[in-house]
């Protein structure tokens, strides 16, 4: 094989965005200067979720896990001297997508640019939030059209912008096996591509077919999942041509961004992570076929908390190192006709063929819902338990343990915290954004917005007159929970014991003698308070429980304080379990135990699980929390036999 002209290096993104728009920006501006050649937004949770950040659900989420943004003042400042016309930018939103491309627009045509230039992506991807990330709004079926109106739109007036980024990066953090990965992304592309054929002239389709991205997780087993991508890109080639007759082939290519994976990196060892990250990105590098559009890696401490800006810069050199000093670019595909890699991508096509017939069968990916969402929990179960059995090895986790202290962790633990001044902030610029607008035009612009939306017009046009006007992103939200409903997404976790019970016998001989001196069956209920929608961990704690012989109550995410103390006051758990993994345990935790004090129920143990840094540990154990676990706590049995203890206690110490 001889070397060829060099190709030019994927897009090289950092994942960012914090505190506030101003930050941001500063942030964004820094890493461009540091040869970042596009940017990728995080939004926080409220924003995500179209709350704004004054709404008693934003309560301790403002800033935390992304940008906030309000309003076209907000979107305004975090593009500040940023020419958006020259920029590629991805913006990883789904629920309020046709909204935040709304806020982009208009600042662009502020900043004097051609709309038909700007280039980017927006994720626009509800399936997987319904499946594993958890920030939806509406139900399937609206939530399907504004996915649709958002794609018809960008077809006609931003043609070189990506409407939908079909994602299936969370569906691998939830569980699902390459196989589940492949055939669930390929369900939801089919799906958003079927209800877009009939929008467009049918000479036009290819076209916008064209437009249609992935975003994909790579994982540490690198061989797979290098020819998991190469299997996508025949998968996504066969399709196209054989359901939607797609003849020209560059409207068939399989355009894809990745980020590697993120839950995989682990608190313990966490140096170790730049290892895992570099050999991740190697997945979707190697393979000239199957190589990425745009990569962005984590940062090695996303286990402890939020990167600085110089992890952010480790990250990113890591890319440039690969990207400008190797020969990578140099050469052609280097797995074309080997035997091994062409016999993996083939069983890998063939079971997501399978799958994709099982989806068809209920009628698509929407119809499936409930079904894809309890075997990634089934999946996600058997994954978690390979690992505390010792069968999956994660070094520094479950083997090698022993370990030098990090010099990597300084005086700032080895992460960036968000300043708790940041939300009341934010929450005066907010008031004074609409102390100052004209009350009537967005009045007139959400009443515009409403109809439009009861009426199925596509909703983009109206979005882009309600952003100019001054509406904020809970009042768009609102205008559609208004007419379209909310959503309460599957939790994939039924009341029937699974037949994963294999190693819990003395747990469940445990279970059942402390609930017969309890005179009932031990209750465990299990919560998510705030907008945090990693639901993983929650749901596997809730399954394990259940496997062990409690009774439990899982109710799904997105819970306010109050009303997991209802929950508790109906139920009368013997123990309550809260999983945050957004940074926001202080004080959303600190609301639940005031309220069950108050409501007489703080006899009742309270267990925490999330990322939560230690000092922040002892602040929930003054709270009277009674344990709190983090990702190295990844012996659930352990956890089990705690909840045994803490709903038993004397005659567990007697025993």
């Amino acid at each position: 094989m001889t070397a060829q002209a060099k190709d030019q290096p994927w897009l090289i993104r950092t994942y960012a965005g914090h505190s506030t728009a101003k930050a941001s920006n500063a942030l964004y501006r820094g890493n461009l200067a540091k040869g970042q050649t596009g940017l990728s937004v995080a939004f926080d949770l409220p924003t995500q979720t179209g709350y704004d950040s004054d709404h008693e659900l934003a309560r301790g989420e403002v800033g935390k896990v992304g940008v906030p943004i309000c309003h076209l003042g907000d979107m305004r400042t975090l593009f500040d001297e940023i020419p958006l016309e020259q920029m590629n930018t991805s913006m990883t939103i789904n629920a309020t997508a046709p909204w935040l491309l709304a806020l982009y627009i208009a600042v662009a045509e502020e900043q004097g640019a051609d709309v038909s230039k700007l280039q980017g992506t927006v994720q626009n991807d509800l399936m997987k939030e319904y499946l594993s990330r958890g920030t939806y709004i509406c139900p399937p079926k609206p939530s399907l059209r504004m996915i649709a109106d958002v794609a018809e739109y960008c077809y006609r007036e931003v043609p070189k912008w990506n409407p939908m980024n079909v994602c299936s990066y969370h569906l691998q953090e939830a569980g699902a096996t390459p196989e589940q990965e492949l055939a669930f992304a390929l369900a939801t592309a089919i799906a958003v591509l079927d209800e877009l054929r009939p929008r467009v002239p049918e000479a036009d389709f290819p076209i916008l077919v064209g437009r249609i991205s992935f975003f994909v997780n790579a994982g540490i087993r690198f061989v797979t999942e290098m020819c998991k991508m190469r299997a996508f890109v025949d998968l996504w080639d066969e399709i196209c041509e054989e359901r939607y007759g797609v003849t020209d082939p560059k409207y068939r290519r399989f355009r894809y961004g990745v980020q590697v994976n993120s839950l995989g990196l682990t608190e313990q060892q966490p140096e170790n992570n730049v290892y895992r990250i570099l050999i991740e990105m190697l997945a979707v590098t190697l393979s000239k076929k199957a190589r990425a559009r745009a990569v962005q890696l984590p940062a090695w401490n996303e286990a402890l908390g939020l990167p600085r800006p110089w992890d952010q810069q480790w990250s990113m050199r890591m890319q440039q190192i690969m990207a400008y000093e190797t020969d990578l670019l140099e050469y052609g595909d280097l797995f074309d006709g080997n035997p091994v890699v062409d016999a993996k991508v083939e069983e890998l096509k063939q079971g997501a063929r399978a799958e994709l017939a099982n989806l068809g069968s209920m009628g698509g990916a929407i119809s499936a819902i409930d079904y894809m969402k309890s075997r990634l929990v089934e999946s996600n179960a058997d994954r978690v338990n390979a690992i505390e059995r010792g069968e999956t090895v994660v070094v520094g986790v479950n083997r090698f343990t022993r370990s030098e202290p990090s010099p990597l962790m300084g005086e700032d633990g080895g992460i960036m915290v968000v300043d708790p001044a940041v939300e009341e902030e934010q929450i005066a610029r907010l008031a004074d954004w609409r102390a100052t607008r004209d009350e009537a035009a967005v009045k007139a612009a959400l009443a515009e917005l409403r109809q439009a939306a009861a009426e199925g017009r596509n909703v983009m046009p109206a979005s882009i007159a309600a952003a100019k006007a001054g509406a904020t992103t809970g009042e768009w939200a609102g205008e559609m929970r208004a007419v379209h409903g909310e959503y309460r997404g599957p939790t994939g976790v039924s009341k029937a014991v699974s037949n994963k019970t294999e190693g819990l016998d003395d747990i469940r001989a445990a279970v059942d003698a402390v609930s017969d001196r309890l005179g009932r069956r031990l209750s465990f209920l299990v919560g998510k308070p705030g907008l945090d929608g990693h639901s993983n961990g929650a749901e596997q704690i809730a399954f394990r429980a259940r496997d062990c012989g409690m009774d439990i109550s899982y109710e799904g995410i997105r819970l306010t304080p109050a009303q997991i103390v209802e929950a508790a006051k109906a139920e009368a758990p013997h123990v309550i379990g809260l999983s945050i993994l957004s940074g926001s345990h202080v004080p959303l935790i600190a609301e639940v135990m005031e309220r069950l004090r108050a409501a007489g129920l703080d006899d009742i143990p309270v267990v925490v699980g999330g990322i939560i840094p230690d000092e922040d540990a002892a602040k929930l154990k003054g709270f009277g929390v009674a344990r709190v676990y983090t990702p190295k706590d990844f012996e659930l049995n352990r956890i089990m036999m705690d909840i045994v203890a803490l709903a038993d206690p004397k005659s567990m110490a007697a025993e």
